[in-house]
């Protein structure tokens, strides 16, 4: 079963293919055209909204997700603009540890929400999946992308980015997320 996964990004369509390895699944990115305005104010609201607009260019199957850095002491910043909080991914690392200097509370969560939406345009399931961790002080690790070298896995003493892609593919907020979304489609389909 093919899924339009509602995204540009190759990394994050591997990154789930991977996740649902062996499972008769395959997520492919929509076709040409596909440009949503991430307008909502809740990562379960941009979730929607890309997956609705997947299937509007598709009329297939079609899954979204929206996730990014939740950090307590900024108040939940950098949010629903995670992907937007600087013109690159390592100015967006060195813009949140300049904000976080000083501060020791440093607890911060992953959140991935993610929508189905089935070939008649329907959106039949909607969840979130969460990682919980904290800021380190400086980066470390080469894998994964986005804010894995600075976000210290809790219960582990390594960052996403020094953990292997199987051990991040258990324990990530996009992995927890699509484990829903996959016994959803177990028990419905």
């Amino acid at each position: 079963m093919k899924i339009v996964l509602a995204t540009s990004n190759k990394h994050k369509v591997q990154e789930i293919n991977d996740i649902v390895a062996g499972l008769g699944i395959e997520f492919i990115l929509p076709p040409e055209g596909f440009d949503p305005v991430e307008n909502g104010e809740t990562f379960e609201a941009n979730s929607r909204i890309k997956a609705l607009a997947a299937w509007e260019i598709s009329k297939n199957w079609s899954l979204a997700d929206d996730s990014g850095l939740c950090i307590k002491a900024l108040g939940g910043k950098p949010g629903i603009h995670s992907a937007r909080y600087a013109e690159t991914p390592q100015k967006r690392i060195e813009r949140v540890l300049n904000e976080m200097q000083g501060i020791k509370e440093r607890d911060a969560e992953f959140v991935c929400a993610m929508t189905l939406v089935n070939p008649e345009g329907k959106v039949v399931f909607s969840c979130k999946g969460i990682c919980e961790g904290s800021i380190t002080e400086k980066p470390a690790g080469v894998n994964g992308f986005g804010y894995d070298p600075i976000f210290l896995v809790k219960g582990d003493k390594r960052t996403m980015a020094e953990l292997s892609e199987e051990e991040k593919n258990q324990i990530s907020h996009r992995s927890r997320a699509l484990n829903q979304i996959v016994d959803y489609m177990k028990h419905n389909l």
